[in-house]
């Protein structure tokens, strides 16, 4: 993963990842292979702005059902990012 574009794929926006706003905390879809120090340093490439932590979970994908055949969607792995005191992302 040579690029920081490489790490992150998109910001999460969901009900959740909006309660979290006023605690300076933003979700983003990461890939797989990413760790936290990989992630940390690709938020503040792109966004200009100081980490303070990373906590990173692995989503499951779900069971889907179409007619008679079973499937399931991808795995996929999401990052929660706390920034320092004074950090903020432009959310628009």
């Amino acid at each position: 993963m040579n690029s920081p574009y490489d790490v992150i794929k998109s910001m999460l926006r969901t009900e959740k990842a909006t309660l979290l706003l006023p605690r300076n905390q933003y979700i983003f879809w990461v890939d797989k292979r990413a760790n936290k120090i990989q992630i940390k340093q690709a938020v503040e490439d792109i966004y200009k702005v100081k980490v303070e932590s990373v906590n990173t979970t692995m989503q499951r994908g779900k069971l889907r059902r179409v007619r008679y055949v079973q499937g399931k969607s991808a795995d996929w792995k999401k990052a929660i990012v706390a920034l320092k005191e004074g950090s903020k992302i432009e959310v628009t």
